[in-house]
């Protein structure tokens, strides 16, 4: 059986551009959905967080104001409410070697840009992974998570390598706009990732060798799915 190990932000705060702080963490449709999908292959599924810290979910992404049906969003809940035991007690980051997994998969909301994204155990995990062909997969914001990742030079381990994230033009249409951090994409490219976007809010996917990367929540299954081909074809 293939084990992945999904690592989620423990962050529940943003400091945001303007220097206030926004309430965040994990986005609902993106841990559950990509969990569904994972389990429902028959697939092993670890947590692991920063210091092994309980994440917590995003408040935004089970309500209206997220842009989240009230049907989505009472799926979602119940759907957390069956895994609540797991995500309770996290593996920690500092714990975890990349050897004991077949796949990284790092879903999103906000909250990675706060912690994720200059985690050093992550990147070293990373690192690893990349090094040894094993499958990385990271989406919407999650994406930001790779930015711990950097070679013995200081540089972008994942610069040149083609991959997607959450669009400066979401961000700037249903997310922080210009108070945010920093926009992923922008980010990402000025590190030297060639980036390969779709239109705002539909699903889509990248795959670069061992590298997947998905969009936006919208494209929560489609990730997954691509995770769980490049396992059967491994």
């Amino acid at each position: 059986m293939s084990k992945i190990l999904m690592v989620i932000s423990a962050a529940t705060s943003l400091k945001l551009a303007d220097g206030s702080t926004h309430p965040t963490g994990y986005w609902a449709e993106e841990v559950a959905a990509s969990h569904k999908v994972l389990k429902a292959a028959g697939v092993g599924v670890d947590f692991a967080t920063p210091a092994g810290v309980r994440p917590a979910v995003d408040d935004l992404s089970l309500s209206s104001q997220g842009g989240v049906s009230e049907a989505d969003a009472d799926a979602f809940r119940a759907y957390l409410a069956g895994i609540d035991d797991e995500l309770s007690t996290p593996l920690k980051l500092s714990d975890v070697r990349a050897s004991d997994y077949d796949a990284l998969y790092i879903p999103g909301g906000h909250a990675p840009m706060a912690d994720l994204a200059q985690d050093a155990d992550l990147g070293r995990l990373l690192n690893e992974a990349d090094a040894q062909g094993r499958t990385v997969a990271a989406l919407c914001h999650g994406v930001a998570a790779l930015l711990s990742a950097t070679g013995s030079d200081g540089g972008f381990t994942f610069a040149g390598r083609t991959l997607t994230s959450f669009t400066d033009e979401e961000e700037r249409q249903g997310g922080l706009g210009d108070n945010t951090p920093f926009f992923v994409e922008s980010r990402l490219r000025d590190k030297g990732a060639v980036l390969r976007t779709g239109a705002a809010w539909s699903s889509k996917v990248v795959v670069d060798g061992n590298l997947i990367t998905g969009q936006n929540p919208q494209s929560s299954v489609a990730t997954a799915e691509a995770v769980l081909k490049a396992l059967s074809a491994g």
